[in-house]
């Protein structure tokens, strides 16, 4: 009944668990704003190496704990199946169709040739650093999923609208993971290069992308509900360690250059 209703409601369910993200967003970037004002310039990290520390490993805790669940076929894939299965007996078609051109801001292909630009366009103007941290979180995140599913090999749920065709493993989501990095890393990147006034709304973008397309996979029916989980995990705790490592030598550099 639950996994029934949940089906019923999806779209309500997926702008709620937007709604609140966006939220929660807005509301961390403003403490982290408030922590940063009383600091040194050379001191205001955008992340903390205690809190790095900790989302990392909270991430993977997290990701290792679903991956046993579908290793060993436990719960959680009795819920994956079922709602997968409800997902495709009530959502209507048009929907799906319209969600399947939402679900291409995850494109790995888009989001392969902008990284490609972007680091170029980062290195030219300079900023070799940032560039190298740019490319090496996308290349990694990327070598990471691909070897994930390897280890996996899980098969992606059924279904028969047509709009959205994988033939890769399931487990985790590459868009969820992908797209977890690939925007959060980009926020990193428009932080450090952009004005102040622009910071807040840059964050809720990536939120609200990051959101849209991990839960646009689920709806699709083309990943399992523990398939984006396990991605999101996986991609955020690669992205704070790579912004967190970025950070430390920022600012290492920043009291060098002041001493």
């Amino acid at each position: 009944m639950t996994v029934d209703w949940i089906s019923r409601h999806a779209l309500s369910l997926w702008g709620l668990l937007l709604a609140v993200a966006l939220l929660g967003a807005d509301v961390a970037w403003r403490r982290t704003v408030r922590r940063r004002e009383g600091l040194d310039p050379a001191a205001r990290s955008f992340l903390r190496p205690t809190t790095a520390a900790a989302v990392v490993v909270a991430m993977l805790v997290i990701a290792s704990v679903i991956a046993v669940e579908v290793r060993e076929q436990a719960g959680l894939t009795l819920f994956d199946a079922s709602l997968a299965s409800d997902l495709r007996a009530n959502m209507p078609l048009p929907v799906l169709h319209a969600i399947a051109w939402l679900t291409q801001l995850g494109n790995p292909v888009a989001l392969a040739v902008v990284t490609g630009v972007v680091t170029i366009a980062l290195a030219a103007r300079g900023h070799r650093r940032l560039a190298a941290t740019w490319l090496v979180a996308l290349a990694g995140t990327a070598l990471i999923n691909t070897a994930l599913k390897h280890v996996f090999q899980r098969e992606r749920p059924l279904h028969d609208h047509g709009f959205i065709v994988e033939h890769t493993f399931s487990f985790p989501s590459g868009h969820a993971s992908g797209s977890m990095v690939f925007y959060g890393m980009l926020a990193y990147v428009l932080l450090v290069l952009t004005p102040p006034r622009w910071h807040r709304t840059v964050v809720v973008a990536a939120v609200a992308f990051i959101t849209i397309v991990g839960i646009s996979r689920i709806l699709l029916q083309v990943h399992y509900f523990s398939d984006v989980m396990a991605g999101y995990a996986t991609g955020l705790a690669w992205l704070t360690l790579c912004v967190g490592s970025a950070e430390h030598a920022r600012l290492r550099e920043g009291r060098a250059a002041r001493a």
